[in-house]
């Protein structure tokens, strides 16, 4: 699938310090770009009342993107805390 990194996802992933995580993040887009359903990649959830929404889920961390028909958009990576006061909308 193609994958495509919205400017508030970029600014996320800039603020963060930790490379671990950011290693775990490089990974999960590759397993993304190389799988053919959401089924295939794992701690993926669909998120409620919203058709193309889902979450992935590290740590404390969650990453939000929306699963278009051949795409997938990566908007936001926060913390649980406070991804879910701006993800989805």
């Amino acid at each position: 699938m193609e994958v495509i990194f919205l400017r508030s996802f970029l600014t996320d992933i800039k603020k963060l310090n930790d490379k671990k995580l950011k290693l775990k993040i490089k990974e999960f887009i590759i397993e993304l770009e190389n799988s053919q359903t959401l089924e295939d990649v794992g701690n993926i959830k669909k998120m409620k009342g919203f058709s193309t929404a889902f979450r992935w889920r590290t740590g404390d961390y969650r990453l939000g993107f929306y699963k278009n028909e051949n795409s997938i958009e990566l908007s936001r990576f926060l913390k649980r805390s406070d991804i879910y006061k701006v993800f989805p909308k």
